[in-house]
């Protein structure tokens, strides 16, 4: 086995959506979208700053259904336009996300990876936080967005 092996902290999801990669890219990169569609269910977004350059920070708080406000902060990495973006959440829990954009014809298959900093962190994150669940709504929750758009 490879010591080297970061399946133990990884995170990923797979999904075909229903949109073209130009209309799934505005929807990511432009900050009055994403707070229509970021986070779980019965989330809602502020966000105050989204600068998608290299070294750009991006910050929101996630307001959620109880009330709970959670800050973060991210820096984003690589910027491929239509193809790939990657970021650095560098409040708490660190991570490294990388989503590719694959266009299919008029439908775009996302690609949403996220790197944890230790698999205990991953398996606290997933544990306290459902982290998988809330990015498969996430992720539901933006083809729902996309669809009312087209």
């Amino acid at each position: 086995m490879e010591s080297n092996s970061t399946k133990d902290r990884e995170l990923v999801i797979t999904r075909k959506l229903d949109a073209p990669v130009a209309l799934v890219w505005e929807v990511w990169t432009n900050a009055e979208h994403i707070a229509n569609w970021w986070g779980p269910d019965g989330f809602t977004n502020t966000i105050t700053k989204m600068d998608i350059t290299p070294g750009g920070e991006w910050d929101l708080v996630m307001h959620g259904p109880d009330g709970t406000d959670y800050k973060n902060k991210s820096v984003f990495k690589e910027v491929v336009p239509f193809k790939k973006i990657v970021y650095q959440h560098v409040s708490a829990p660190k991570f490294i996300a990388t989503i590719t954009f694959e266009e299919q014809g008029e439908q775009t298959l996302l690609n949403w990876h996220m790197l944890f900093e230790t698999a205990e962190q991953f398996i606290q994150v997933v544990k306290t936080f459902k982290a998988d669940e809330g990015l498969k709504q996430n992720i539901e929750k933006l083809n729902v967005y996309l669809s009312g758009l087209q």
